[in-house]
């Protein structure tokens, strides 16, 4: 087996004034050119302070000319940035302040990852598949940054990491167990998307996205309704939250929406049976919106729903969590107490893709 694997930028923090590096032990070696003799050396025990003033960045003190520094540790130790611990090595760009980086190859990156988006006491098998599908959403979705200078960030907006202070034995070993197997279909690597939990069913993309991608097709789950959830919001800020952006809508008169049926569409529901769209009557006119649009406005858990009204409130009462593309992880660690292996669960949730060993 090929030692090979990719390396990967994360990254940690933009537009930061200072940062403290450190090594857990041995020292810190700074490069501007990692080819050439380390600019500064700093000894076991000692810190770095990083700071940017008046667009030059100062070393302990020491004024350099640079817009990118490389800090290395040891081989015998980690870096710890401003008293966290990482992996791998840092870059610093002079970028509206400083962009701090973490340079990382993609398992060890995943060891900092896995616990921040699965319970590490979970099934071993809903584990490993939620290891694959982050291992693969990763390498699918480098360069989503690249105009920062990286290539994914450490929050939802990519995937949570928070370096070595995050890792588990159970989720390092589920990586461990897994490693360099990547989701692909028809040759090339997916976008391997995962959400909390279905309600019952899982979504296809077009109905989300807009576009269709035949690997993101809507499944059923083996148990119906989960995760239910409710909201209720005055009819007063619903009516004024509705009309903000120029529509009129007045006292609400109706609401047309059909009943929700886990797994039946509708004109106005997808297939799963989350809502496409809504329809509003009012006094002074009438409002459409999707559901998508719904769920953002009033920070719904899904799109999965029905809705009723009274004189003074709106309710909302829905299942499941998430957009509900791709793996569900409730569903996952359900299929996985029915002692389904991680490969039934990723080929459940991922139409016609096939796993494989990168490295």
């Amino acid at each position: 087996m090929a030692s090979w694997q990719p390396e990967i930028m994360i990254g940690l923090s933009q537009s930061v004034s200072e940062v403290r590096l450190a090594a857990t032990n041995g020292g810190l070696h700074v490069y501007e050119d990692p080819d050439k003799e380390p600019v500064l050396e700093i000894s076991q025990e000692k810190e770095l302070d990083i700071r940017i003033l008046q667009d030059q960045l100062l070393l302990n003190g020491q004024t350099i000319k640079a817009d990118r520094l490389i800090i290395q540790p040891d081989t015998t130790g980690f870096i710890m940035v401003n008293g966290a611990p990482y992996r791998g090595y840092i870059t610093l760009l002079k970028k509206n302040g400083l962009t701090v980086i973490n340079n990382i190859q993609v398992e060890d990156y995943l060891y900092g990852v896995v616990p921040k988006e699965m319970p590490s006491n979970w099934p071993a098998e809903a584990l490993c598949a939620q290891s694959v599908a982050a291992r693969t959403f990763a390498l699918k979705n480098r360069k989503r940054h690249s105009e920062e200078g990286f290539d994914l960030c450490n929050t939802s907006h990519c995937q949570v990491y928070e370096g070595m202070s995050a890792e588990i034995r159970t989720t390092t070993e589920a990586v461990n167990n897994t490693r360099g197997e990547v989701l692909f279909y028809k040759g090339a690597i997916i976008d391997a998307l995962f959400h909390t939990d279905s309600g019952g069913m899982t979504e296809s993309s077009e109905n989300v996205w807009g576009s269709s991608v035949p690997y993101l097709r809507a499944v059923t789950e083996t148990q119906m309704q989960t995760q239910p959830w409710n909201r209720s919001i005055s009819m007063a800020s619903f009516v004024q939250k509705i009309e903000a952006d120029g529509k009129i809508l007045g006292m609400l008169r109706e609401i047309r929406l059909s009943p929700l049926i886990i797994g039946k569409g509708s004109e106005d529901r997808t297939p799963s049976g989350r809502v496409r769209s809504m329809e509003f009557i009012g006094s002074k006119g009438c409002v459409i919106l999707s559901g998508n649009d719904l769920r953002s406005m009033f920070s719904l858990p899904s799109t999965l729903f029905h809705v009723g009204y009274g004189k003074s409130e709106i309710i909302f009462n829905g299942y499941g969590s998430g957009h509900g593309l791709g793996l569900s992880q409730w569903g996952a660690k359900t299929l996985a107490d029915q002692r389904k292996s991680y490969k039934d669960i990723l080929f459940h949730y991922y139409t016609g893709v096939t796993l494989e060993k990168l490295y």
